[in-house]
């Protein structure tokens, strides 16, 4: 039984069962807010966990495929056969890159994917039913959805357990948020009624600025009002670590790496491990660590005697020592010709803030 007749028939999924891997979504309308990075970095910190773990490039940009190191132009057989054809063969097209670690690579062409199944009754389950055929061989999927909401974000949600939403701790960012969730309530009422949001990931994170600070204080706050609640993100969260902005996460993809090839002693490896263990409900890395020799008390020990150096003796002539001239004093000047400082009470080329006229800036999520 594939996992969408599974869905259809109202069956409950067994998340014990190994042909019921754990598919995740990673979705955000906005563009440039390190989903790409976020679904190669946390797929690699998965695999290097022992998870069997497969990307799936729903991007037309194929920026997830050359992140991996896959030259889509080379490619014999695309993300965009699979969805096209049911007849093709999605073993055929998933690609090994490392130990515990594939990839389903898209393609340019996929981008012409909406207009040739605009007629097929079955368009938006085309993913779900290639997943189910290789479900046994995957410990979890990771599918990289691009930043609009079509035929392929609908393929990815109906094949989904959850959405993972990586975000900038910004204004706008915060505003895609909402209509986001609108997103997936339309996909749960229609398409996929187990679907549910698992949380926010924090990329290219500065937790120093206000703007930040209060922005996860209202993702938490809302979480924390949805808890109990019959919404698909009553269980969501602000994940932990946040992704600090770390230069070697933009630099890697260059290099056809994961930030672990590339960089694997930077800031970026570390929270994607920290990420990865997060979600395996495992202690973070630094935790893990075997614990450090305790220092001794060195309050009670005896001092070793140290010999004192053997004092100099003074030469039998003196040296007369000079006394330095005193530097010369400036003339003074006057007094209109001295700057004087600037008063507070004087223009400064800061503007002053200026409250916004049209009110709170973080208005409530409602959908």
């Amino acid at each position: 039984m594939s996992l969408y007749t599974r869905r259809m028939t109202g069956e409950t999924p067994n998340t014990n069962n190994r042909n019921a891997p754990r598919v995740i979504a990673l979705m955000n309308q906005k563009g440039g807010v390190g989903k790409t990075t976020t679904t190669v970095n946390l797929a690699a910190a998965l695999a290097r966990q022992g998870q069997r773990t497969l990307v799936i490039d729903l991007d037309p940009q194929a920026h997830a495929t050359l992140h991996l190191g896959v030259d889509p132009a080379s490619l014999e057989s695309s993300v965009y056969d699979v969805i096209l054809s049911p007849d093709a063969e999605i073993a055929g097209a998933i690609r090994e890159i490392r130990e515990n670690l594939w990839v389903l690579p898209a393609e340019t062409d996929l981008a012409a994917i909406e207009n040739e199944l605009q007629t097929a009754q079955d368009r938006n389950q085309r993913l779900i039913n290639a997943i189910s055929v290789v479900s046994d061989r995957f410990d979890a999927v990771l599918i990289d959805c691009p930043p609009a909401l079509g035929l392929l974000t609908l393929n990815a949600l109906a094949s989904a357990g959850e959405v993972l939403i990586p975000m900038q701790a910004h204004f706008l960012a915060l505003q895609g948020v909402s209509k986001l969730l609108e997103t997936v309530t339309l996909v749960r009422q229609s398409l996929n009624n187990d679907l549910s949001v698992l949380g926010v990931v924090l990329c290219m994170h500065e937790k120093q600025t206000t703007l930040s600070q209060e922005v996860v204080a209202d993702l938490e706050d809302f979480f924390a009002s949805a808890s109990g609640t019959e919404v698909a993100w009553s269980n969501a969260r602000v994940l932990s670590p946040p992704i600090r902005r770390n230069i070697k996460l933009a630099e890697c993809p260059s290099f056809g790496q994961t930030i672990f090839e590339y960089a694997p002693t930077a800031a970026g490896a570390q929270d994607y491990t920290d990420l990865a263990l997060s979600l395996l409900g495992k202690a973070k890395a630094e935790d893990t660590q075997p614990e450090s020799i305790p220092v001794q008390d060195e309050t009670n020990q005896a001092t070793p005697d140290v010999p004192k150096p053997a004092e100099p003796k003074p030469d039998a002539e003196a040296k007369v020592e000079v006394e330095p001239k005193p530097a010369a004093q400036p003339k003074a000047q006057p007094a209109d010709q001295i700057e004087q400082p600037r008063q507070h009470n004087q223009p400064s080329n800061i503007q002053s803030y200026t409250p916004s006229p049209y009110g709170d800036p973080y208005p409530d999520f409602r959908v």
